[in-house]
């Protein structure tokens, strides 16, 4: 049954009804730790699908040992994506995108390698950015001994993890570094939040926007300017193939999909598809929805290695779930 634009999901009436749970910055007698632990351990409650195989490994990285977690759907060789987790930059961990993950690898055929970047605001940009670029060079290193197909690796990412992927893939196009696809969940964009929904969705839809100019801010450090950051500025030729997945009542929504209107403008092929009904970080509540599973799979059937040679460049095509 087609979801209604008038209102949230049901599945997400209680969540939504809990003050609570609404994502801001914490008042001053909250820890930044025990911010990370609560929304860590709601986020890693998200039920888990087997794998083939699932190791845990340490790479070198410009600040110290970064620790990354590879899922296999396979025991033969497979492409690869790079996932970098969402969290506002903040928090978020390996447990807490474990569930997404494992989806994301069984159903792309493909081994996904997740990075636990270093996080803000002890670590602004370029920290995480760095932490990714050091994995995805390790990971290109070792592909022959973790048995990976080094002309197919792609990256990916969820919320901030979007911004970390897509600005990887933008230094990796840069230095010449090939990649094969960028995967986008409601992706985090814009440091100007001044979007029609996010003006629209600013509060009451979980993510609110005192928590989003809280986490560019510990993002920038305090706010300083770097061209890197801001990706909507950003020169998008070049590119490979791109997937941007947003949510109806989302603030994201608007600057994911303003991306993929300027993907699009520079010739890369770009497919976005907006689910009705969905809110922030919807792709990460299996529990609550079974459209946060099949989110991952329009993504994973984009990267999926049958799609690999079939991608002709496009204008963004918006489609329905």
């Amino acid at each position: 049954m087609p979801m209604p634009d008038d209102a949230p999901d049901p599945a997400f009436d209680a969540l939504l009804g809990d003050s609570r749970m609404a994502l801001r910055r914490p008042p001053p007698h909250v820890s930044l730790t025990d911010l990370r632990r609560a929304a860590n351990a709601f986020q890693a409650r998200a039920p888990r699908s087997d794998v083939t195989a699932v190791a845990d490994h340490v790479v070198p990285g410009p600040g110290g040992s970064i620790p990354v977690r590879l899922y296999r759907p396979t025991l033969e060789r497979t492409a690869a994506i790079l996932f970098c987790h969402g969290g506002g930059f903040i928090f978020g961990n390996l447990d807490t995108h474990d569930a997404m993950c494992r989806t994301l690898a069984n159903a792309s055929g493909r081994t996904v390698v997740a990075v636990d970047y270093r996080l803000a605001p002890e670590h602004p940009f370029p920290a995480a950015l760095d932490d990714a670029q050091a994995a995805l060079e390790w990971l290109r290193r070792e592909v022959r001994s973790l048995d990976l197909d080094a002309d197919r690796i792609a990256v990916a990412g969820d919320s901030a993890g979007g911004h970390i992927a897509l600005g990887l893939a933008l230094r990796c196009r840069d230095e010449g570094v090939p990649l094969d696809h960028i995967g986008l969940i409601y992706p985090l964009l814009d440091p100007a939040g001044d979007s029609a929904s996010a003006r629209q969705f600013a509060q009451g839809y979980l993510l609110t926007a005192a928590f989003l100019a809280w986490a560019w801010d510990a993002y920038r450090g305090g706010g300083a300017a770097d061209p890197s950051v801001d990706l909507t500025r950003a020169d998008l030729h070049g590119l490979p193939a791109t997937t941007i997945v947003t949510a109806h009542f989302d603030p994201l929504r608007d600057e994911g999909e303003a991306l993929a209107r300027r993907l699009g403008d520079a010739a890369v092929d770009v497919a976005l598809r907006r689910y009705p009904g969905m809110i922030h970080g919807f792709a990460g509540l299996p529990q609550l929805t079974p459209v946060a599973n099949a989110a991952i799979a329009f993504v994973a059937s984009r990267i999926a290695p049958s799609q690999a040679s079939e991608s002709q460049a496009s204008a963004p095509r918006l489609s329905a779930p």
